[in-house]
């Protein structure tokens, strides 16, 4: 593994592959260190995954029990949130619609008042900052969710960023910070020579791929990661990608029907300062499929006329689907591979945006240190390896 402190290797060559909220994070840091970082996105960068999100810092009350794992790892890259939302910032003149005001996730019925309270007693197990609000206290807060409402939990730690201005000022931190940004490059492998990566094959529509030499390649291709030709079976990821349908609806930017970020029984709303109304998500195991359909839409609208009957006077603004990168167990991958010079930084499922920051400060680390943060170790790539040995 690479150490800059050790002579001459400050000079390495480092590609990144994806041009995501997580890959241009990661070449940003190593861009304010000096060293020489190429990003390599098949499209336009920040245009999938990352523009398809909502942009949700929920490390606290998105909690499930089969996730119970990844919160130290999810509520630190939340602290790290608000000083990663002022640098960037600071460094592009974007403001990123970074909030901190608390989430909340209402009952709308009895039943789905007890299954919410099952929620709470797992919060409260997890020693998680959760209270729990009688129906009075949350239209306090949202007085135009549904008036017959059961109850509902608040979660003052969690908020959200404007996830398409994040990756837009990503871009341009990462040009200000000297790495070279590749849009439109799509590639096609990796080159490994006796185990040790040596650059990455560029794909050419109808011409042979061009070789472009790297001593350090980060795999942060999120769902297009298992795609990535070239590597050994023993290094082949585990990611597939899982579609997601939302939409936006238009509010009174002076009158917002909603101030918090709202998780109701069947989806999520998302208010932000520019009148935008995020509806969200479908959840589909249907490969790269971008079908638009009819019933994605009738379910996000249905789901949130229920919490919030006053959308229906609302415009539709747009709609749209992205792939979330799920791995087996929908936990990140992330540290080093067993090929030199390869280093894994994908498969965050729904929680890209949260946990950028924890993610570019891990993978530098490593990089630059040639170890592996503590904080990082359980969601290491050999933890499909030896679970299929012990089963």
């Amino acid at each position: 593994m690479f150490n800059i402190s050790k002579p001459g290797v400050s000079a390495a060559r480092i590609a990144v592959i994806g041009g995501g909220v997580v890959g241009l994070s990661i070449a940003w840091r190593l861009g304010q260190q000096g060293l020489a970082v190429a990003v390599f996105e098949a499209g336009a960068c920040g245009r999938e995954a990352s523009w398809a999100a909502a942009g949700m810092l929920a490390a606290q009350i998105e909690t499930e029990p089969t996730e119970e794992g990844l919160l130290p790892l999810a509520r630190e890259s939340q602290r790290l949130w608000p000083d990663f939302a002022v640098e960037l910032e600071r460094a592009t003149g974007i403001a990123v619609g970074f909030r901190d005001e608390g989430t909340m996730m209402v009952a709308l019925t009895r039943d789905d008042a007890e299954k919410l309270r099952f929620t709470h007693d797992l919060h409260r197990r997890m020693d998680l900052p959760i209270s729990w609000l009688s129906a009075a206290e949350v239209l306090a807060r949202e007085p135009h969710l549904n008036p017959r409402l059961s109850g509902g939990l608040f979660s003052p730690l969690d908020g959200q960023v404007d996830n398409r201005l994040v990756a837009q000022a990503l871009v341009a931190a990462c040009r200000k910070a000297g790495c070279d940004i590749r849009e439109n490059s799509p590639v096609d492998g990796v080159e490994i020579v006796d185990g040790r990566v040596t650059g990455l094959q560029l794909h050419r529509p109808d011409q042979d791929p061009i070789f472009h030499p790297a001593d350090i390649v980060v795999m942060a291709a999120g769902a297009w990661s298992r795609g990535i030709k070239g590597l050994p079976a023993r290094s082949r990821l585990p990611v597939r990608p899982v579609k997601g349908q939302m939409l936006a609806l238009r509010m009174d930017p002076a009158a917002p029907l909603l101030r918090h970020v709202v998780w109701a029984p069947n989806c999520y709303l998302v208010p932000r300062r520019d009148g935008r109304l995020i509806v969200g998500a479908t959840t589909e195991e249907r490969g790269f499929d971008r079908t638009q359909t009819a019933g994605g839409m009738l379910a996000l609208l249905d789901g949130a006329w229920r919490a919030l009957p006053g959308i229906e006077e609302l415009a539709v603004d747009e709609f749209w689907c992205g792939f979330r990168p799920g791995s087996r167990d929908d936990l990140p991958i992330l540290g080093m591979s067993d090929t030199e010079g390869l280093i894994l930084a994908t498969g965050h499922h729904r929680n890209g945006i949260l946990l950028t920051p924890i993610t570019a400060q891990t993978i530098v680390a490593a990089i630059v240190s040639g170890r592996i943060p503590e904080l990082i170790r359980p969601f290491a790539l050999d933890r499909f390896q030896a679970a299929a040995v012990s089963a």
